[in-house]
Parts: structure tokens; C-alpha cells; sequence
């Protein structure tokens, strides 16, 4: 079966375009209505006439028609459609009542559209966006299958639901008022002082929602999703703004929801925290606002690892060209390069926070991971790197060119990305530019977009970009994963190694995702101390002593995991981390 898929949203038809596609299809031209012309002056597809030849895809001036071959058996599995020619989803999701079930993907990809139609806000179509079939026929459409006792349990109001949105930067938009005001509205357990004391936001109860920080605004989102008391949740990438050690309370707290009478379900792109929180696995593949399908249930190691293979055995469907692999043993420095940079003690109080740099370098060619908890001066140690503030003591030896990405991007640029790259660098629009910067960083789609349309994750793709393509000693960048999908993460990884290679300089890399900075750093800066009142750091050291060091302070054991050497965390208290601990071997390089 065949798919015609047009992003009418990046169409350039009429104004910039005399629809080429319709001039150029040789079955229009065969006097077949194959391409026509809707009431929005965009052209429509017919995926019946259509014989896929290509000649429409590599003409359209917008790249923004595709034409998808898929095998036959997906013809009867389509569940929706947002509209001719547009996104389509083959299969659902099957909540599992008394698991927690993990939903891996690239963005784009229909995750949120699944979720949506199994909380009963998108009624599913079967793949006709013109039709709405009755419960009966959607009912049969699921016959025989476990989603068959879930839609049945949803359309007889059997199952009450709970979704944490995936924006959480949107709620002070929608609610005014204090933290505990929020919660009292949708409380259904009564359980506020509990709950928030767990997740650490007991304090801000009486601060206003419009004051609080992007972390403690996810915490207070989920918390108010827990607190609804419903039977079947969504949590939609809950790790978002988080630090590691809230992740992992995090997914500690979903986790004890889990009973026979609940099925939770969650949304996460931080493979470490999906591995650790879910039982069942659902991987998401396809293209990009072009389709998506759902796969067959697996366990959550098996389904990560066959993420990261691109390959569905028993499906037989390579969804991605290549394998994902990490390094048995990362990279060491070799101390004959030369030192790029080092600073002495550095000291820094700003108002309540004080922050302790003890002295260090930073080699040539190299990859520097910090990591630490939110709140303990990771960002102000960027900030003073860059040149932004002072310290109050101690100083950087050597004055370097830095290329700064901060953690808060703000998009009120009205250029478009193409000007804002030309705006930076004298390679844009040379080949090696394409292939290094653009293709890479899958931006461009985005090329002739103004800025301040972007996207999160499309915004944090050109501000890493134009980190990238500035002329520099070090790329200083501050939570890079943000908003980012796997694949996305892991490729910006290579692309900002590949970078530093060729202009012989170096990268300081600040994030919370601890596979992102295994995968990418060849040392580690290390902050610890008391969040929001003093800061302190260790290093730069080796990898496995850095990850020592962090793991111990927020007593976590990790190792590798066999197949894919990809590092899992061990659930505390099993034998695995009993015998880490006992060794001082909390993490396996």
C-alpha cells in the first residue's frame, strides 16, 4: 500500500508556487485526475491514481509532499487520520492494568495523537478523516486484540483518566493563582501534603504558579495528574527540566501507583529513566509528521535494545538505517594534548547561592560533561565561563573565544533561521555546512521559518546550531537534550564531536541525562552541595571516577547492559546494586 502525505502548513502553493506538482505528475498528464487543487489552493493527492514514481517529491520547490510505500498487512490497521493527505496512524497502545507501560519514538511521530485517543479527546477515525465510525465498528476494528477490553471499558465510562501534557510550560497560561490553589481544584485523594512533600515541592505551595521554575512547574504538573485519583494516566515526558536525582524520585512515585485496578503509561525520550520506571514497552517508528506505527508490546530491555538496533525482528522492519552503539569503556584523554584553558579557585555569591570552583583545565579536543542536581551553580559556572558575570575571586588564565548556548532559549527573533545562521558564519550555504550543521541537525525544513514560530525542540535545534557554526575555542552548551528525542540527542552528540574535531577545539556539555553525557563525554565536572544555597565541583576527572562520584552522592548503582553496553540503572536494593555499593563500583564503565 502507498501513502501521499502534504504538509500543507510548509506548502508554498499558491503565492511561491504554480502547483509544479500537479504540471509535472505524468498521470495528471495522462489526462487522470491524480493531483487536483482543494478549496484551500493547496493540492490534493489521490492515493489511488498515484503510482509513487518520485518525479512530484523531487519537484516540489517546499519538499513538502511524500509519498510513502508501506507493506499490505498496514492497509486494515490504520486508526486515524488527521485529514486528506495528511499525518496517518497505523495501531494503538495497549494500556496494561497493573503495569506501567513505556512509549519510545522519535517526535513527530503520532505519540501524543495515541495518547489522545486513548484518553477519549481524539475520537479515532479507522483512516478515513471524512468519516466518523460508531463505537461498534471501532470496537470491531480491535476484535480479538487486548486494546478490544480497553475501548470497551472507555466508551462504557469505566475507566477514568488523567493526562500530564507534555507542555507544561502552557499551565500558567491556562490557571491563575497559587500552587495549592491548582491542586485543591483537582484533588480527588487528599493527599497534597504528601504527595508534594515527596516530590519536593511542599514549599512552593503558596507561591503563584506564574513564579515558579520550568522543574518545580513539571513536578506541580504531575503531581495534579496523580492527584485526579484516575484508574488509567499518561505521564507525557515527565523528566523534562528535571536533574537526574528528581527524575528518578520521579519515576519512583509513578511507579508506586502501579496496582491491578491502575494502568500507567509514560512518554519519555531519557532511556534511562524509561528503562528504570516501565515493564512493557511500545516503540513508535515511521516519519516524521508523515506516519506513524505502533509496535507489538515487548519488554522494556528488549524494546530499548531493539530501538536502538532500528530493527524489529519479529516484524521484520528496519525502521533506521543504523544501529545505535555505545562504548564499552569511554574514551580517556591522553594528557599530550595541549591545554586549551584552566582556571584557579573561582568564587561566586549571588544572593543566598554560593558557588566553589575548585581549579581545573580543559584539553584540546576534548568533551567535558558537567553534572550535578539543579540549583548547585552549574549554569552560573557557564555563565562566568562565557564571560557573563564575574567571580568574586580567582580567575580564568587564559582568554578564549566561547560559543554559549544558554539553558533558556528565548524565541523572539523575527528573522527566519536562515538569516540567523548567515548572521554567524560564512559557510551557510556552502555543502560542508549543509552536511555538517544542517542535515545533521534535521533543520532544514526550518531554513525559511521565522524564529520566533519555532517549536521547543525546533528552537533548541537552530540555538545549538548557531553555537555550532560560530568561530570559537569552546561550545559551551547548557542542557542541549532538551525537548529533544533520542535519536536527535544522540546525533547532536556526534555532530558536536565531529565539530570539535575539525576546529581543533573543545566542548563543556551541561545536561541531565546521563546517557547523552556517557555517550558524549570524554571527562566530567562534577557539582555537588546543597541545591539553591551552596555549590562546589570536583574535577575535571576521568569518566568512571566522575560517574563514581555523582552516582554515590545520589546513591544510585548503574551498569552495562549486555547486548547493546547502553548503561541501565539497577533497581535499588536488588543484588546487582548491593554488590556495586559493597565494591565502591557505583558505576560500570
Amino acid at each position: 500500500m502507498k501513502i501521499a502525505v502534504i504538509k500543507k502548513s510548509e506548502c508554498i502553493a499558491p503565492e511561491n508556487c504554480s502547483h509544479l506538482c500537479m504540471k509535472v505528475c505524468p498521470i495528471v498528464r495522462a489526462g487522470k485526475e491524480c493531483i487536483t487543487i482543494g478549496k484551500d489552493e493547496k493540492p490534493i493527492i489521490s492515493e489511488d491514481l498515484c503510482i509513487a514514481c518520485g518525479i512530484c517529491v523531487k519537484k516540489c520547490p517546499a519538499k513538502c509532499i511524500h509519498v510513502i510505500n508501506l507493506p499490505e498487512e498496514l492497509k486494515s490497521q490504520a486508526l486515524h487520520r488527521y485529514s486528506e493527505n495528511g499525518f496517518k496512524l497505523f495501531r494503538t497502545i495497549v494500556p496494561h492494568f497493573g503495569k506501567v507501560v513505556g512509549i519510545l519514538g522519535p517526535n513527530g511521530i503520532g505519540k501524543t495523537t495515541a495518547i489522545s485517543i486513548l484518553a477519549g479527546i481524539t475520537y479515532p477515525n479507522l483512516g478515513n478523516p471524512d468519516e466518523r465510525p460508531d463505537k461498534k465498528e471501532i470496537l470491531k476494528f480491535f476484535r480479538g486484540t487486548e486494546a478490544q477490553a480497553y475501548f470497551e471499558k472507555l466508551f462504557n465510562n469505566e475507566i477514568k483518566l488523567a493526562v500530564k501534557p507534555q507542555y507544561v510550560d502552557a499551565i500558567p497560561n491556562e490557571f491563575n493563582g497559587k500552587v495549592r490553589e491548582l491542586l485543591e481544584k483537582v484533588d480527588k485523594i487528599g493527599k497534597i501534603e504528601e504527595l508534594t512533600k515527596k516530590l519536593g515541592i511542599f514549599q512552593i505551595l503558596g507561591r503563584d504558579i506564574k513564579n515558579i521554575s520550568g522543574g518545580e512547574l513539571q513536578r506541580v504538573a504531575i503531581a495534579a495528574t496523580i492527584l485526579k485519583g484516575a484508574n488509567v494516566m499518561f505521564f507525557d515526558e515527565p523528566s523534562s527540566y528535571l536533574d537526574i536525582k528528581q527524575r528518578l524520585n520521579v519515576a519512583e512515585i509513578i511507579y508506586e501507583l502501579v496496582n491491578e485496578e491502575t494502568s500507567i503509561n509514560v512518554i519519555e525520550h531519557d532511556l534511562i529513566v524509561l528503562d528504570y520506571v516501565s515493564d512493557l514497552l511500545h516503540i513508535m517508528f515511521g516519519k516524521r509528521g508523515v506516519y506513524g506505527v505502533v509496535s507489538h508490546p515487548m519488554s522494556s530491555r528488549n524494546g530499548i535494545n531493539t530501538y536502538l538496533s532500528g530493527y524489529l525482528k519479529d516484524e521484520n522492519i528496519r525502521f533506521r538505517d543504523y544501529p545505535i552503539q555505545f562504548e564499552v569503556h569511554p574514551p580517556q584523554k591522553k594528557q599530550v594534548a595541549p591545554v586549551l584553558t584552566k582556571w584557579q579557585e573561582l568564587k561566586k555569591k549571588l544572593g543566598d547561592f554560593e558557588l566553589y570552583v575548585s581549579k581545573g583545565e580543559i584539553y584540546v579536543n576534548e568533551i567535558v560533561g558537567i553534572l550535578g542536581e539543579n540549583g548547585t551553580g552549574k549554569t552560573t559556572f557557564a555563565r562566568i565561563l562565557a564571560g557573563e558575570i564575574k567571580p568574586d575571586s580567582g580567575s580564568i588564565d587564559k582568554k578564549i573565544k566561547i560559543s554559549y548556548k544558554p539553558q533558556y532559549i528565548k524565541a523572539e527573533s523575527d528573522l527566519t533561521v536562515a538569516e540567523t545562521l548567515q548572521s554567524v558564519t560564512k559557510e551557510f550555504g556552502t555543502d560542508s555546512y549543509r552536511i555538517e550543521i544542517i542535515k545533521p541537525l534535521q533543520i532544514d525544513y526550518l531554513l525559511n521559518k521565522k524564529v520566533n514560530e519555532l517549536s521547543g525542540g525546533e528552537l533548541q535545534r537552530v540555538a545549538i546550531a548557531t553555537c555550532l557554526s560560530r568561530d570559537a575555542d569552546v561550545y559551551l552548551l547548557d542542557e542541549p537534550s532538551a525537548h529533544l528525542d533520542v535519536e536527535q540527542r544522540l546525533l547532536i552528540a556526534k555532530t558536536i564531536r565531529e565539530i570539535v574535531k575539525k576546529k581543533n577545539s573543545s566542548a563543556i556539555v551541561i545536561d541531565h541525562d546521563i546517557l547523552f553525557l556517557d555517550y558524549i563525554s570524554e571527562r566530567l565536572i562534577v557539582f555537588k552541595g546543597e541545591p539553591s544555597k551552596r555549590g562546589e565541583t570536583i574535577g575535571p576527572i576521568s569518566m568512571k571516577d566522575g560517574m563514581n562520584t555523582f552516582l554515590k552522592e545520589v546513591n544510585i548503582t548503574m551498569r552495562r547492559d549486555g547486548q547493546t553496553k547502553r548503561p541501565r540503572i539497577n533497581k535499588l536494593g536488588s543484588v546487582k546494586d548491593r554488590e556495586q555499593k559493597q565494591k565502591g563500583e557505583y558505576y560500570y564503565s
